[in-house]
């Protein structure tokens, strides 16, 4: 594995192996080696992020690295360089690069003229290190994702729903996705994806019955504040204790966050799951971790 772009691009024993050494660097934090040390990583950021940013500059310095965070104003990119120049440019200087902007095109260019590491830390496509560290709270909740159902409430198009479904095909598990009907996956994407595991509904109910696992985000993504007509479409898509109730006993709810109650999901569930949601949080650390180690 040369670079961690998208769930897409990673075979089930690759999500598997990472999976492991997370869980391992978890259990081993403060002993768990310096297999960074002298090197300095970049992180380009041109969304904002409070998890993303933290989890990866304390997993860098605890791996004995150097973490150099720069925004959009702090580089040429913000003023029109080219990507490919700027890539070639940090990839003469630094030992690899994680990068949180909007598109996948973006990622996939710096690191194939970089020539170093690239992580993608966040694109309009795909958020395939919270989908790890989400992977990871499942695996220590439930043990595993071997005979379980996960239902994801809310926009069934979203970086995070497209790495649930990379993950479920590359997995085999149970995805169900409930999303208003202008918000779920075009049928070329359903087609390309050929995972007869993950289905697609506008009832939150069937998508929530007998489900282990109950997920949510925001139903408006960074960037898509001003679209307040499609935040219409989501009328009754809350995850609250009404919905749950038909869920399987000792279900677990995951949030990546940052949460809007009152929205996406209610304030008494959040509550109800808020140790799960951020142990999820804190897995961010440990899962970008065991990227970092598998590509240093």
């Amino acid at each position: 594995m040369k670079h961690l772009l998208s769930i897409e691009q990673l075979s089930a024993k690759e999500i598997e192996t990472l999976l492991e050494s997370a869980a391992h660097l978890k259990r081993q934090r403060g002993r768990d080696g310096r297999k960074l040390e002298g090197q300095t990583w970049a992180l380009i950021f041109t969304k904002s992020s409070t998890r993303t940013r933290v989890s990866f500059e304390v997993g860098i310095r605890e791996l004995g690295g150097f973490p150099m965070f720069l925004s959009k104003n702090d580089i040429q990119l913000g003023r029109g360089e080219l990507i490919k120049d700027t890539a070639r440019v940090l990839g003469r200087m630094v030992h690899g690069a994680i990068i949180r902007t909007y598109a996948q095109s973006d990622v996939e260019e710096f690191a194939q003229y970089s020539g170093i590491p690239t992580i993608n830390a966040l694109t309009d496509d795909e958020h395939p290190c919270q989908i790890l560290a989400d992977l990871l709270t499942v695996q220590e909740k439930l043990g595993g994702w071997d005979g379980k159902k996960i239902a994801f409430i809310g926009d069934g198009f979203s970086n995070m729903t497209r790495s649930w479904m990379w993950a479920a095909k590359r997995l085999g598990f149970e995805l169900a996705i409930a999303s208003p009907p202008a918000c779920q996956p075009p049928a070329e994407f359903l087609t390309a994806l050929d995972a007869p595991n993950v289905s697609i509904t506008a009832d939150p109910k069937v998508a929530v019955r007998d489900a282990h696992v109950i997920n949510t985000d925001v139903w408006l993504s960074m960037g898509q504040e001003d679209q307040k007509e499609k935040e219409l479409e989501f009328a009754g898509f809350e995850v609250n204790s009404t919905l749950l109730a038909a869920a399987a006993p000792g279900h677990i709810v995951l949030h990546c966050l940052p949460a809007y109650r009152g929205k996406e999901i209610s304030e008494e569930v959040l509550e109800l799951h808020a140790d799960t949601i951020f142990q999820e949080a804190e897995n961010r650390l440990h899962a970008q971790k065991a990227i970092l180690v598998a590509l240093a």
